[in-house]
């Protein structure tokens, strides 16, 4: 049976208020910009042409109807949306630290998307997936994990391709182990991984990401493709005993990097949509990942990330700059 979506992503979609200046009175100014981990890797995916839907819940509020508009204006199906009449939707205010780096605070205790359960979802449309995509923020609070568990069985049985991204968020978990834990689970049952440098350290105990590598193909071995970020250093790719690296794009203009990760899975997902995720080479490998590098360089000079996402043509016109 073929399935009607590329790509379904469950999780959090949430308000980021990024720093914008400073009034006249000294003040910092926030910028509303919508965004989530999940609904970022979706809205690039439809600016590759993919078919998308989205699965959480925002609040019955002015961010929540936002945030709808928004993620439907980017292409992506949001019928999967659900409203929590008393939950708030989730705020994070996003600090930037010098380098386009950024600091959290939250506002989500609790959120709209901590009370997804799992009789709310909508198992025929997660069946309909050839790739299911999640984090770890819907692995946070009880209710809303045993639904991404529910959900990530569904879609096993369906034979779909499983992706994971830990996305760390430390001030979200009330102990450092629980969330080593729920990243554990879903490594064990992803076969595309997109960790950070950092992620990839906490998960490992090492900075060496060779060594690191090797630690989760050896804990994981259900993983075929693991990608590793480091940020404006480039990426890594390690697949069946290759390894590729690819060095970041230094163009000038970065303004923060809220959603660079985010673009970077999304073009790893869209590259396995088009080439699958078996028999890949190291050209392959390497194409994939200079895309995705490029991609995510052009997120960061802008700010927020569903409405900052580039075109396919924007990043194709930069790619002969760093070809090598």
């Amino acid at each position: 049976m073929s399935k009607y979506y590329d790509v379904v992503a469950l999780g959090e979609l949430l308000m980021d208020f990024t720093e914008n200046g400073v009034s006249p009175q000294g003040n910092t100014l926030f910028e509303a910009n919508p965004g989530g981990a999940p609904c970022n890797v979706l809205a690039m995916l439809c600016k590759l042409g993919k078919r998308t839907a989205f699965i959480g819940k925002v609040g019955d509020d002015m961010f929540g109807r936002t945030l709808r508009q928004v993620a439907e204006g980017a292409g992506i199906d949001m019928r999967a949306l659900l409203v929590d009449g008393e939950a708030r939707t989730t705020l994070a205010f996003v600090k930037t630290l010098p380098g386009g780096d950024r600091d959290f605070s939250f506002y989500r205790n609790p959120g709209a998307d901590m009370t997804l359960s799992p009789d709310e979802l909508p198992l025929e449309l997660i069946e309909n997936a050839k790739i299911f995509h999640f984090g770890t923020l819907s692995m946070t609070h009880p209710g809303v994990r045993e639904a991404t568990v529910k959900a990530v069985g569904t879609v096993k049985a369906s034979g779909a391709v499983i992706s994971f991204d830990p996305n760390l968020r430390p001030p979200l978990w009330k102990d450092p182990e629980d969330a080593r834990a729920g990243i554990d689970w879903g490594l064990s049952q992803a076969d595309v991984v997109k960790i950070a440098d950092n992620e990839l350290e906490f998960m490992t105990g090492t900075a060496d990401f060779d060594a690191g590598a090797a630690l989760l193909y050896a804990k994981y071995p259900n993983i075929k493709l693991l990608n590793v970020t480091a940020g404006p250093d480039g990426s890594h790719a390690y697949y069946r005993g290759l390894h590729v690296y690819v060095p970041g794009v230094h163009l000038g203009g970065t303004v923060e990097t809220t959603g660079a990760g985010d673009t970077f899975c999304a073009c790893v997902l869209g590259f396995v949509l088009d080439h699958g995720v078996d028999g890949l080479s190291e050209a392959d490998l390497t194409a994939m990942l200079r895309f995705a590098n490029a991609a995510a360089y052009l997120v960061t000079t802008k700010k927020g990330a569903i409405r900052s996402m580039p075109e396919r043509t924007e990043v194709e016109a930069i790619l002969p700059v760093f070809a090598q």
